[in-house]
């Protein structure tokens, strides 16, 4: 009787074993999908956190609005008035150097002119005491030789040489064997070295 009891108890115990086994087997599966759902809820929040940057990013690239302040405008109309300021001083400027070009070539005009002006006249003198000069050597000329002689004794020999040289050579020779040998040597090397540099230049030179 006692071995029926013992067998009776082992025979619940393993249908309750077997029970317990079924209904774990029974919710294993929701379990699982449970599981497979808290796994996989931080992967699509990871990639909606990835995706958001890239909203973001996208909104960075738009247009952005710029809030002007009322120092920002001050600054702006400071920064416009001062390039105007500086424009219309080197237009200024501009015109200061255009006037002064002008002056200065009106001024160099004038220069030019008054230059002109002194050459004819530097041109008419030396003209005007060439003439003198011919004139005066021509009253030495038709002097007597002994007297245009003691007047050329006193003449500084350059001076004298040139009178000389414009005479004609008969006359020249008469005055010249009339004054002191000596005066008269320096003479005749004055007149013989007169135009030696064009004497002296080689063959062949214009």
């Amino acid at each position: 009787m006692s071995f029926v009891k013992k067998n009776t108890s082992h025979v619940l115990l393993t249908l309750g074993v077997l029970f317990t086994i079924g209904g774990a087997t029974r919710f294993l599966p929701n379990g699982l999908a449970f599981a497979e759902d808290v796994a996989l809820a931080p992967s699509a929040t990871a990639s909606q956190g990835a995706a958001k940057p890239e909203t973001d990013e996208k909104g960075a690239t738009g247009p952005s609005e710029v809030c002007f302040t009322s120092e920002s405008a001050a600054m702006v109309a400071e920064d416009q008035w001062l390039f105007e300021s500086q424009k219309e001083e080197l237009k200024n400027e501009k015109l200061a150097l255009q006037t002064w070009e002008k002056e200065l070539q009106t001024q160099t005009a004038e220069l030019q002119a008054l230059q002109t002006t002194l050459d004819t006249r530097w041109q008419q003198i030396q003209g005007a005491s060439d003439q003198d000069i011919k004139h005066l050597a021509g009253m030495y000329s038709a002097m007597k030789p002994d007297s245009a002689a003691s007047i050329f004794n006193q003449m500084d020999p350059a001076f004298a040489a040139g009178f000389l040289r414009l005479m004609p050579s008969e006359q020249a020779g008469l005055i010249l064997a009339s004054m002191d040998s000596k005066k008269a040597y320096v003479i005749s090397v004055k007149v013989a070295s007169m135009n030696a540099d064009v004497r002296n230049a080689p063959a062949g030179l214009d």
